[in-house]
């Protein structure tokens, strides 16, 4: 399993709150919903590492 780093994110109020409606759609955490979005984004955009974790 590969090592997580935690960062600060500044994101639109707007924003958050339709992630957070999503995640809790999805049965997810803010955070885990976030890290779903970013890897379907990478591998559709074909820049997803060989080792990456996904879930779900």
């Amino acid at each position: 399993m590969s090592k997580k780093k935690a960062f600060a994110l500044r994101i639109n109020e707007d924003m958050l709150k339709a992630i957070e409606k999503w995640a809790a759609d999805e049965f997810r955490s803010t955070n885990g919903q976030l890290e779903w979005m970013l890897n379907k984004c990478l591998k559709e955009a074909k820049r997803a590492s060989k080792n990456n974790n996904t879930q779900k």
